[in-house]
């Protein structure tokens, strides 16, 4: 029987468990929204993972959609992620960079003068972000014209290059939370009536098209993307009678990629829709199962069962750097503190106990 503790042969590159460090927000970043060195300490204290998965990392300047995250679009920020990427691949571990646009969310604050934020449709969110000037409505976006979407994929392939230069072992495009990818997804926020919208076929050729264009670039073996069917974050709509349509059409094309894996979120009760997205992906499938709470050592089951090939755990992962050697010693773990998980205090991010 295979278990989480065993090795997976990700495309090529070999992982040591099947566990995976799930991307989140960290709200971190330095001076000109640089990785640091505390961002090197934190990563390459969790590099017992099979996989590292890192926070979304926005492909341009307009792609930011809160304060402090890093980018993959400048020289000093390629330089800075260096020192992570070393710091981790000398502790052993394996990591891939989230290129995370957001699109619609976020606000003009946060980007250069002038600027605003850009999404498929002009639809605003319902919901507000957290700024320096306190809590900001979400805005009415700008729609990308045709040429800007093009030019918003070719983004996404000078991050990824980025990425590689950079050290990381691949990328992860996030398709997912209601960002940029999922924006075209669903028909609540694509109204497009052009090549980018109005058919499940037209919505995922944005995903498609950016993975297709990253994975020339890198290589497929080295791109991943992260979906989360159904999930209202951010005030996505996607009508539960198109579903199971959209994504099965979706994974159809990113399987004909050979993509390095596909990372899907569990939102809700979809559990038949995933083990479909499973069926019809041809390459390794992560799982970030729904749960009450943090994830857990039950989710290790997925693998033994074969729902997935990989499990990513996250908030545990955050208050338990050694999480592998915990669930294989079955606890103890150290609790979640949620005041401390995004910016704030070094607590919560390097200063949990060891095991």
């Amino acid at each position: 029987m295979t278990t989480a503790f065993d090795s997976l042969d990700l495309s090529g590159a070999l992982l040591g468990n099947r566990i995976a460090m799930a991307p989140m927000t960290r709200n971190r970043a330095g001076a000109g929204a640089t990785a640091t060195e505390l961002t090197a300490e934190y990563y390459a204290q969790r590099a017992s993972a099979g996989l590292i998965i890192t926070e979304g990392i926005q492909p341009s300047a307009i792609g930011q959609g809160y304060p402090d995250t890093p980018g993959l679009h400048s020289a000093e920020q390629v330089e800075s992620w260096r020192k992570v990427t070393t710091a981790v691949h000398a502790a052993g571990g394996k990591i891939f960079a989230q290129i995370m646009h957001t699109g619609r969310i976020g606000h003009p604050v946060l980007l250069p003068d002038g600027q605003v934020n850009v999404a498929p449709s002009a639809v605003a969110a319902q919901g507000q972000v957290y700024t320096a000037e306190g809590l900001k409505d979400f805005v009415t976006p700008r729609e990308l014209t045709g040429d800007e979407v093009r030019a918003t994929i070719g983004d996404f392939v000078t991050a990824a290059r980025n990425a590689i230069d950079a050290g990381f072992d691949g990328v992860e495009l996030h398709g997912a939370n209601g960002y940029l990818i999922h924006q075209f997804l669903a028909p609540g926020s694509n109204r497009r009536t052009d090549e980018w919208g109005g058919t499940p076929e037209n919505r995922i050729r944005f995903a498609v098209e950016t993975a297709r264009a990253v994975a020339a670039e890198i290589g497929a073996a080295r791109t991943g993307l992260r979906l989360s069917p159904g999930n209202p974050f951010n005030d996505i709509s996607e009508p539960q009678a198109e579903l199971e349509a959209t994504y099965t059409a979706l994974v159809k094309e990113l399987s004909a990629l050979d993509l390095a894996y596909l990372h899907v979120m569990e939102v809700g009760p979809i559990r038949d829709l995933v083990t479909t997205l499973r069926a019809s992906f041809n390459g390794p499938f992560i799982l970030n199962p729904d749960t009450e709470g943090p994830t857990g050592a039950d989710a290790l089951a997925l693998v033994e069962d074969g729902t997935a090939d990989i499990v990513s755990f996250g908030a545990l992962f955050l208050a338990n750097p050694d999480l592998p050697a915990r669930l294989k010693a079955e606890g103890p773990y150290n609790t979640p503190d949620t005041s401390t998980f995004y910016g704030g205090t070094e607590k919560g991010y390097t200063d949990y106990p060891a095991l």
